[in-house]
This record gives structure tokens, sequence and C-alpha cells, in this order.
């Protein structure tokens, strides 16, 4: 068990990176790593103090109370892996690589084989163990290709799993043999990139996967294997939702499977094989009846420079014929993120008031090409912005979307999309609103997260740039003037992520502008509202400047 605490009168718990063993009725505890092992471990004296971050990376096959946990460290550069007994917490060292934050890969037979991760320059690294001489070996990139990220062995060991890019391409799944190099494809696509992973029982192995883009459709990987024909039973017995499989029991007869869809926040079920039942355990946001929710619609267009690009289109159930108030609502990241057909709360929240949400994963997004997201490098306010326009130039063009009644809303990136996009287009945009935001990129770099972290600043570099121009230009606190429509603003107060600053240097630069913000800041919320009586205050505050802007 991964431990949270409550820091002071912050709403939303933060992990601690301690590990903790318990039996079920929560005695017989074992705190086995973590910044309290000396005064709360059996064996605290022996190891003392853990000054890092702990997460159980490996449960070995034999189920004896061991695991493999690895181990970041809050300062330095090292990562290291250990067995530790669960039982007495007695642990034994198994890696310890001079890179920070890396995860490792351990084989069938429990052997650590890879680890992975990024260096100093935020670039993606693979180490391998070489067992003759017993260190670990940092692969040369040019034989990897584009990237190479493995996530399983065959039963065997004989073979790795890895999701593979080629020439800067989508992600696809291969096989690569561990003595010969030689890889097998198993499932790839041109636009998107393969995940999505279904598992089998002992040994685990993928037997299907999906796309990353539009309705996720399972692709077998062996369409005759037991797994994959329950799977297509169980599919079956839910019509228009994904089945996932999240766990086996030890003998492979129990199954722990979810049900989810665009209208449905997911149930869960156990399922036995001997009887053929499955069980309701229980559902997620149980209040809502998915019979009443909004369909959420692939799309596809191209941008203004022929860029293919693809996204989400919510539709309220409303009369025919009605043309519909549009709400563009980009997600955050940028880089690594995307929005997929799932549920979405928000998505649905907005819809039940009547507006279509349109969701754009532009260049940058996550489950398309290593080149769709290097695209959006340094593309912050330029054809990042291009890709969100162009979406509701597309989307405006639809008989049922009103194109003089469209407001932006965003958390996060999505919150500097927010009030960077009136700069870029004025006149298409009727109000706008963002919580949680990064509004004056020069800051950025001042942020306390930076000191010392050479990769978090080499990646902002990177990815955002550090042309004191550029920043300027894609900055919107430093071109509030050009901000005409009405606008709202939320903060909390103990964001680390995008501290308070910035949204009162965007309100501070809007009021100076003559165009003052409403204005909402909660003192004990972070990175986005996580209590619930905060969020409906908010969602309140929102649901009432949308509608006195494009509402009925």
């Amino acid at each position: 068990m991964l431990k949270g605490l409550e820091i002071g009168t912050r709403e939303q718990p933060v992990p601690t990176g301690e590990l903790v063993a318990l039996d079920l009725d929560g005695t017989n505890q074992q705190y086995l790593y973590g910044y309290k092992a000396r005064a709360q471990s059996s064996r605290g004296e022996r190891y003392g103090n853990d000054y890092g971050y702990g997460e159980i990376n490996h449960i070995p096959r034999a189920r004896d109370g061991h695991v493999q946990v690895s181990a970041h460290l809050f300062e330095g550069n090292r990562s290291m892996l250990y067995d530790i007994n669960t039982v007495n917490a007695i642990r034994k060292l198994l890696a310890d690589i001079p890179m920070k934050d890396m995860g490792f890969l351990s084989d069938k037979s429990d052997k650590p084989r890879f680890a992975y991760g990024y260096d100093e320059q935020a670039e993606p690294v693979l180490f391998r163990h070489d067992d003759s001489s017993g260190e670990w070996k940092k692969l040369d990139p040019a034989t990897l290709g584009s990237r190479f990220n493995p996530f399983a062995f065959t039963p065997d060991s004989t073979a790795v799993l890895a999701s593979h890019a080629v020439d800067d391409g989508p992600y696809m799944i291969v096989r690569e043999d561990m003595a010969t190099g030689t890889r097998t494809v198993l499932a790839q696509d041109p636009l998107a990139s393969i995940d999505d992973l279904q598992f089998s029982a002992a040994p685990r192995m993928p037997f299907a996967v999906a796309k990353a883009v539009g309705i996720p459709t399972p692709i077998y990987l062996d369409n005759t294997s037991p797994d994959a024909l329950l799977h297509k039973t169980l599919s079956a017995g839910f019509p228009g939702s994904v089945v996932d499989f999240i766990n086996f029991s030890d003998n492979g007869q129990t199954l722990l499977f979810a049900v989810r869809s665009d209208r449905d926040p997911g149930s869960f079920y156990l399922f036995d094989r001997k009887t053929g039942k499955a069980d309701l355990l229980f559902s997620n946001m149980e209040k809502i009846d998915p019979a009443l929710m909004a369909p959420r619609l692939p799309i596809a267009f191209a941008a203004r420079d022929g860029l293919d690009m693809t996204g989400y289109l919510t539709l309220p159930k409303v009369d025919a014929g009605k043309k519909l108030p549009l709400v563009l609502m980009p997600h955050g990241g940028p880089f690594g993120l995307k929005d997929n057909w799932y549920f979405d709360t928000e998505a649905q929240f907005l819809a039940s008031r009547g507006y279509a949400v349109l969701q754009v994963n532009f260049r940058g997004s996550s489950g398309r090409s290593i080149r769709f997201q290097e695209a959006g490098y340094r593309e912050w306010g330029g054809k990042i912005m291009d890709d969100l326009i162009d979406g509701v130039k597309w989307a405006s063009a639809r008989p049922d979307i009103d194109g003089n009644r469209v407001c932006v809303y965003g958390g996060s990136f999505g919150a500097y999309s927010a009030l960077m996009l009136p700069v870029r287009e004025p006149g298409m945009f009727k109000c706008t609103v963002g919580i949680a935001g990064l509004y004056d990129l020069p800051s950025r770099y001042k942020q306390d997260s930076f000191v010392g972290d050479k990769q978090a600043k080499n990646y902002v570099i990177k990815t955002m740039g550090d042309d004191p121009a550029l920043l300027a230009r894609h900055s919107p606190a430093q071109q509030a003037d050009k901000i005409n429509i009405p606008v709202m603003l939320a903060h909390g107060k103990k964001d680390k992520r995008t501290q308070l600053d910035q949204a009162e240097m965007m309100r501070d630069a809007l009021v100076r502008a003559g165009r003052p913000p409403e204005w909402l800041v909660i003192d004990n919320e972070g990175h986005g509202f996580y209590d619930s009586e905060n969020r409906k205050v908010f969602f309140e505050k929102l649901e009432a400047f949308l509608a006195k802007h494009i509402g009925k």
C-alpha cells in the first residue's frame, strides 16, 4: 500500500512515497520503505530512513510475500531496485543506476533485465542488464529505433514485448528475441499509436490491444486464446461499451473486469469461470444514468497546414434542428496527454446544460506518432492554437452548431489556451474560462520546481522554448489588451504546479486593460479542485458565466 498524507489544510492528499504492507483487516502492518523507516519499521535501525519515493515495481510469480520496489531519491541522481520481504521488511539491493527516476522491468524468473527513463537532457534512455558482467549497459538509441519501451516478457523470458516507434512514427507493439534482436510486429496502425492492452491470466501476456484514437475497438493478437474468447463473450454482453480485464486470481479462474463507455463512467464485476457468472461489485458515480448522458462522437479534420487532427464532439440531447452553442475544451499538458472517448465528467456536465463540447487532440497530444507530438514543441501559442481554431471552424460549419455562440474553457494548459485563443483569433469567442492556468511563460523558469532540476528545465526548454521574444509572444498575460471578451479565472491557492501568481498576473493585466475578470480562488485547493463542495462552487459559477454569454 502506498501512503498519502493530508498536508495542512490542502484538500487533496499528497502521496509520500512510503510503502506499508498489511493484512486485509488492517492488522500485521509492516513499514517497508519511507522517510519514517527508522521509527516505524522493524528493520529501521538496520537501514535507516529512506529519503525517496518508493514504488512497487514487480510482484514475483512465487507470491511468497516478496515485492520488488523501485526507489527514487528526493535528491541526487540515483535509482535503486530492492527485493523486500513484506513480512519482516528485510531488503536486498537488486540494481543501482546513477540516473534519477528510472523504472525497471523484470523477466518471468523475476530477474531485472531493463531499466528505462530520461537523462538530464530529457531524452529517453534504456539500460539492459548484462548477465556476463553483472553490469547495466546503456543501449545505443541508433539500434533501438525512434523509441523502444519494453513492458513484458514472454513466459520463457526468451523474448520481450515492447511499444516501439520507427522513424518517429506511431507506437506499435513488437516482440523482440532477446538472443538475436529480431523484431516481429504484433499490432500497428499508420495514424494512431497502439495502447489499451488487455492482459491474460498468469503468465500475464497481452491478448488484445486497441488504437489510441476514435472508439477503442479490440484488436486480438490471438483470436483463439481462452482469454480472447472470454473477452469477446463478455463484450457481446455489454454492447456499446468497452470491457477491460483488470486482474485474475492466481489460478486464473476468477476475473475482475470493468465495463465503461462514453456515457457510462464504469462498473466493476467479478466473473467466475466455473459458473460463467458475472457479479456486479460497484459502479463509479452510481447516480449517473447512462441513458441520459450525451454521446461522444469521434471527429477528424485537417489543420490549415494539412496535418490530420482527431478529437471528440459531445452533443447534448436536444430537439432536432436546434443550433447548439459550442464550448471548446482543450486538454492539459500539452504533451503526453490526450482526450479519449470514455466518459468525461466536464463534457457531460456542459452537455447537460445544452452545450456541444469540442475536444481537439492538437499537435503535441499523445496517442499519435512521435512526429505528431514533436510538431507541437515550441508551438504553445502558435500552431497548437491554429489547430484549436481550425477545430472551431470545422465544428461551426456543421448545421447543428451555432458558430456565433462559442466559448472556450480549460484547465492547466487548457486554461493557457483559453486565454491565448482570444489573442490569436479575436471575434471567434464570446467568453473564456481558465482554471489552474499558466499565463506568463517567461516566469515558468523562476518556479521553485526548477531549482537544481536540470531534467525538468531542459524538458521545458525543448518543449516550450527559451527565446524571450517567443515566450512573450506566446504569453496571454503580456497581451491582455488584445482580449476583448468576458473572462473568468479560477485557481487553487496551494497550487504547486502553476502557482497562484500566474492567475494574479493574468488578472492584474486584464484589470489594467480595462477587462477585470470574474475571479475565484479557493484557499485549500491545489492544481485543480479536489473537494466535491469546492467543485460544486466552481461548476455553478461556470454554468452561470456560460449561460450569461452564450446560453439560451
